[in-house]
């Protein structure tokens, strides 16, 4: 149970719970039942959570401002967060989707995502959410450079402690269609192939590994995590740092379904599945089965 990264989605309000349908036993949360669901996993042993912030479409525009404004619901539950359960580690999503009006993770100028003019805006909101409490900044992005332009902006802000979970290899994968359901982040045109890598591409995971790793990021994240134990094994085998792995909604999703049509034990699919993701080396697994798994060690 240690070994999990618990994976929250938050809404803005109060008293707030959503059932999220393509992600079975998944919600977003309000602030104050966010709390509660913490509360319950640190109960069970799990103390290390990524929130994922559901941004209303009135709050979003081109340059993503909304991440930085001191007023972020996002940024105050991280402060509320780290001061209810200081000793639990709180980890970022540091990409422009969940804030931009194009719903990409990159700035987009002329129908073109620029990744250049991306990072200073990247930047500022890992600054921002490090003010706020954030552990471990998570850069999703997959922008070219930006985790030694984001390890500048903390060590110039004074938080040379903050580490860095780079999403190093993010492959463009038929199976994130849920979590884009659960923020309705999905682009308004285009896709996201231009800076996801290619699924049949293992030599670019090693590239931006060695980019990653020389510009300062202190753990490298592989996504999804099914397709791609072999990836997760040959970056183990090849840097002297943690390694974590993201068991991505859809994997999840089809476990669930394939159960609730008795065409699988669940119980024995979750295990095998995580145990496969830690066999292929993974130090961390950033999973939506956390909670189920710790109960289902309790039984």
């Amino acid at each position: 149970v240690s070994d999990f990264i618990y994976p929250l989605f938050l809404v803005d309000g109060k008293g707030i719970e959503v059932p999220i349908a393509s992600m079975p036993g998944i919600s977003r949360y309000s602030e104050d039942l966010m709390l509660r669901q913490i509360e319950e996993c640190v109960a069970l042993g799990i103390n290390s959570f990524v929130i994922f912030p559901a941004v209303e479409d009135a709050l979003k525009d081109k340059e993503a401002s909304y991440a930085m404004r001191s007023d972020n619901f996002y940024l105050e539950a991280i402060r509320q967060i780290k001061a209810r359960f200081p000793e639990s580690v709180v980890m970022s999503d540091v990409a422009m989707d969940p804030y931009s009006s194009d719903g990409h993770d990159g700035l987009v100028i002329d129908g073109k995502i620029v990744n250049d003019e991306t990072l200073p805006i990247l930047a500022k909101m890992s600054v921002a959410q490090a003010q706020a409490g954030v552990d471990i900044i998570g850069p999703s992005d997959m922008m070219d450079g930006r985790i030694g332009v984001i390890r500048e902006a903390l060590d110039g802000a004074g938080f040379t402690d903050v580490s860095i979970m780079s999403y190093t290899a993010k492959y463009a994968s038929a199976f994130y269609g849920p979590f884009r359901d659960a923020l309705n982040s999905a682009p308004k045109s285009g896709d996201k192939k231009t800076y996801q890598m290619n699924p049949a591409n293992r030599r670019e995971a090693l590239l931006e590994a060695q980019l990653d790793f020389e510009e300062g990021a202190d753990m490298m994240m592989v996504k999804p995590a099914l397709c791609y134990l072999d990836i997760i094994h040959v970056l183990k085998e090849q840097f002297p740092i943690p390694i974590t792995a993201y068991n991505v909604s859809g994997e999840c999703a089809m476990v669930h379904a394939a159960a609730q049509n008795g065409w699988l034990n669940y119980d024995l699919a979750v295990y095998e599945m995580l145990l496969s993701i830690r066999r292929a080396g993974a130090d961390g697994i950033l999973t939506y089965f956390a909670k189920d798994f710790a109960q289902m060690l309790r039984k």
